[in-house]
């Protein structure tokens, strides 16, 4: 059975949803995100949705600067 992240079932504190929109902000995955602050992904979208914090969803038939075309 696998561990519970360390702040499962606890309350959001300001500090978190500021961090959570930093991370949204900048694109980062929602599974890192929930590593980070110590939820799991549903937990994390959860929250986002309550918070109205949107998540940019990468096109993947745009081309970035590092790859190859």
């Amino acid at each position: 059975m696998a561990t519970k992240p360390e702040n499962h079932g606890k309350p959001w504190t300001d500090k978190q949803v500021k961090q959570l929109q930093k991370l949204a902000d900048q694109n980062t995955p929602t599974r890192v995100i929930a590593l980070k602050l110590g939820r799991t992904e549903d937990a994390v979208r959860a929250k986002a949705s309550e918070e109205s914090i949107t998540f940019n969803k990468v096109d993947p038939d745009v081309k970035t600067q590092n790859e190859k075309f």
